[in-house]
């Protein structure tokens, strides 16, 4: 067992496990159904993270991500971030193959939210991104929100045919961790480009769900939003 993980398990919390395991929906029927929480804060696992990162090796970064408890699977994929800028061009193609072969792992919104465009989206930044229209085909939820929160990287340098693309494919998506994760990413290409997101939006608003129109038009200025919200 890592020290990392010995670490974290020594901060367990009873009393705030109950509140978080309502908070991320582990419940009979819910999203994450039978998830494991211990009760540790985001900034207490990024504190050990942080301390510990550094002396990690694959194998540690595997046990973590394999591991039942949801806080444990976080700090895994924290130390895996926070090696991946620091690894050479063949060691972050080794972690990115890493991350893929462990996607059914990563199967909460802030798993996907915490580390796919900072691997995914920053390894795919210049090269061929078929990997995330593999992973947005895969009819496996988690994977498909990786497919789109990656392009925030692209997005971040204004590179937006994808996220535009991911889009449109899920405006009939059934799950409004979907419609919120795309409506989340066309929100940032506004913030670049507000005129790209006008067109998106009055090309498929019609189509799109509540949730993501209510998402991606946020930042508008209020007569603007109205107005679409107004359809």
């Amino acid at each position: 067992m890592s020290a990392l993980k010995q670490a974290l398990l020594q901060l367990a919390n009873p009393e705030r496990a109950i509140q978080t395991s309502r908070f991320f929906k582990t419940g009979k029927g819910e999203y994450s159904e039978g998830d494991i929480f211990i009760g540790i804060s985001n900034p207490q696992v990024q504190i050990l993270v942080k301390e510990h990162w550094k002396s990690m090796n694959i194998s540690d970064i595997q046990e973590l991500i394999n591991d039942k408890i949801h806080e444990l699977r976080f700090a895994g994929l924290l130390v895996l971030v926070a090696k991946f800028p620091k690894s050479s061009a063949f060691q972050q193609q080794e972690m990115v193959d890493f991350y893929v072969r462990n996607v059914q792992q990563i199967n909460n919104w802030d798993l996907v939210d915490c580390s796919s465009y900072k691997i995914l989206g920053k390894f795919l930044l210049n090269k061929d991104r078929q990997i995330l229209y593999d992973l947005a085909d895969s009819g496996h939820l988690w994977s498909e929100r990786i497919a789109v929160v990656s392009c925030f990287e692209f997005i971040r340098n204004k590179q937006f045919s994808d996220i535009f693309t991911l889009s449109e494919k899920f405006l009939t998506h059934t799950h409004d961790l979907m419609h919120k994760a795309c409506g989340w990413m066309l929100r940032e290409v506004g913030k670049r480009d507000e005129l790209a997101l006008e067109e998106f939006l009055d090309e498929h608003l019609p189509k799109m769900p509540r949730t993501m129109l209510r998402y991606a038009i946020e930042r508008m200025e209020e007569g603007k939003r109205l107005r679409y919200l107004r359809g």
